[in-house]
């Protein structure tokens, strides 16, 4: 059987960095897949509300992997959720805080909420940029729900710590997501297009899918048909295995390519979301 379901992470991929919306003809891309009975998934560490708002035009046509998998939404209602045990999540939420040399902000994902510990860095500022729902809080006890991811946001880069948390948090799947961003999740991204394909009996084979950072190695080794973005954002060279290299650096143009050329897309046409 051919492509039933593409994914793809956002930031560094779709998405350069530092930029704010999608060039609109992936828009016509999604809704030419959605055309042949392919289903489009954005795959992102960002929030429901986030994705959603990006995505809008078509939103009708995506299965939205939010959280790097711990929360999955489906026409504007959450299909599955992979919480943190609440000791675990508080506890590295500590460690984050409390070892980053006083340069790391702390941010607690909820199912459609931030939670930010911050120190004035630029998280807030950042969370801003990206459209999330959020609280500012002094302590993880303030949240009032189930966390699905604990981050921190270090403002001059994840270089120098990096090797301090990853190794410490493997447990909860700490990966370096960006080039200021850190995360720690029970769920990931792969785990979270099993869930996908399973919820809507797809085969993993059938699934082609799109990453750039760390973050999106375990996505990546599950699929099909998996592609790496060439010269990887945000990510030391040697670290992420090779894949399917895609043809150019994290623009709407190389996505377009690889859809082509494997046969997903033809040329464009008036194609509708139904």
């Amino acid at each position: 059987m051919g492509i039933r379901l593409v994914c793809s992470d956002l930031d560094g991929t779709l998405l350069q960095y530092g930029k704010k919306e999608l060039e609109g003809e992936i828009f016509d891309q999604i809704r030419a897949l959605r055309d042949r009975g392919i289903l489009f998934c954005p795959a992102s560490g960002r929030q429901y509300t986030s994705l959603r708002k990006m995505f809008a035009p078509v939103a009708d046509c995506c299965i939205f992997l939010c959280e790097n998998g711990g929360v999955i939404y489906k026409d504007e209602q959450c299909i599955a959720k992979n919480p943190m045990p609440r000791e675990l999540a508080e506890e590295i939420a500590e460690d984050l805080w409390n070892r980053s040399d006083g340069q790391g902000e702390i941010m607690l994902s909820g199912q459609n909420t931030a939670y930010l510990m911050e120190r004035g860095l630029g998280m807030l500022d950042r969370i801003k940029f990206i459209g999330n729902n959020y609280q500012v809080i002094q302590d993880p006890s303030e949240i009032p729900e189930d966390i699905v991811k604990v981050s921190v946001y270090l403002h001059e880069g994840v270089a120098a710590y990096a090797d301090r948390f990853v190794p410490r948090w493997e447990q909860a799947n700490c990966a370096v997501a960006g080039p200021y961003w850190i995360d720690t999740t029970l769920a990931n991204k792969g785990i979270g297009v099993t869930s996908i394909c399973r919820i809507l009996g797809i085969d993993l084979a059938d699934v082609m899918a799109f990453g750039d950072n760390y973050n999106d190695v375990s996505m990546l080794d599950i699929v099909g048909h998996p592609y790496i973005m060439d010269g990887a954002a945000g990510a030391p060279s040697g670290k992420i295995p090779e894949s399917h290299p895609a043809p150019g650096r994290r623009s709407a143009e190389n996505f377009t390519v690889i859809l082509f050329c494997t046969g997903c897309l033809l040329p464009p046409h008036s194609a509708r979301c139904l």
